[in-house]
């Protein structure tokens, strides 16, 4: 992110991995930031950073270079790890989106208008009902599932401008959802658009959260790889121990990485 910008929305501490700059900041700070984004209306495209989307980053650079425009929250174990290795302190929260963004919303008590896009429109449809559950004071809107062809794209762009949502979940997967955000939203769209990769599949029910004593031990990595392991086996076996090998040769090469 800017920090030009960021410094505005009253971010001080930053941890930089890979390249990728990282908000350092507890739950509830992460909650007042985007809570002042709302109130003041500041147009902030937000996304996470995990071991994965970090990987793809590192090989992607028209991807890296959209995430210089997020604010970035550390999302899960392989990133907390990161930062000990390269500044010796990890991140204060895991700001995971699957269990952040409805304690976001939840925490809000304005009511909002919450725009979903993305996943089918099953899953988008239950996902919204579950967050109306859970956070009533809410207006919730399905746009579109995350299937529509290049010919729909401007009407669903469109459909976003006309409804002009407080907050947009993007949910298209890594690294589709960011590179759409930042190729077709501006402050004329939506105030927060954030990229959720797959919370409206979890929230739906259609994709199992691992048990709480396995989050607790911060290895939902592992029971998502047993659910899906011809989908995931190469994002996590392969991915996970080439991103700490990235890591390394950061530290090696830097002598650190914080900020």
């Amino acid at each position: 992110m800017n920090m030009h910008a960021a410094n505005a929305i009253g971010i001080s501490a930053w941890k930089t991995i890979l390249g990728i700059s990282v908000a350092s900041v507890g739950w509830d700070e992460a909650i007042g930031l985007l809570n002042r984004m709302l109130v003041e209306r500041r147009f902030t495209k937000v996304s996470f950073l995990n071991a994965h989307n970090a990987n793809v980053a590192s090989v992607d650079a028209v991807f890296a270079d959209a995430l210089h425009d997020f604010l970035i929250l550390p999302d899960g174990v392989g990133v907390d790890m990161a930062a000990k290795i390269l500044s010796g302190s990890p991140f204060p929260a895991n700001l995971n989106g699957t269990d952040f963004i409805p304690g976001f919303i939840q925490a809000i008590s304005k009511p909002l208008t919450v725009g979903l896009l993305g996943a089918t429109r099953r899953n988008a449809d239950a996902a919204a009902a579950q967050l109306a559950a859970i956070a009533p004071q809410h207006r919730y809107v399905v746009i579109h599932d995350g299937y529509f062809s290049a010919q729909e794209e401007p009407g669903v762009i469109e459909k976003i401008g006309a409804l002009r949502p407080d907050v947009l979940l993007v949910a298209m997967g890594v690294p589709r959802q960011e590179l759409w955000i930042a190729r077709n939203l501006t402050d004329k769209h939506c105030t927060l658009p954030i990229a959720v990769g797959a919370l409206l599949d979890f929230l739906s029910g259609a994709v199992p959260r691992a048990p709480s004593w396995m989050r607790r031990m911060r290895l939902e990595w592992l029971f998502r790889l047993i659910v899906e392991p011809g989908r995931l086996w190469r994002r996590y076996i392969v991915g996970n121990p080439l991103f700490l090998a990235r890591v390394l040769r950061q530290k090696l090469a830097r002598g650190g990485g914080s900020r």
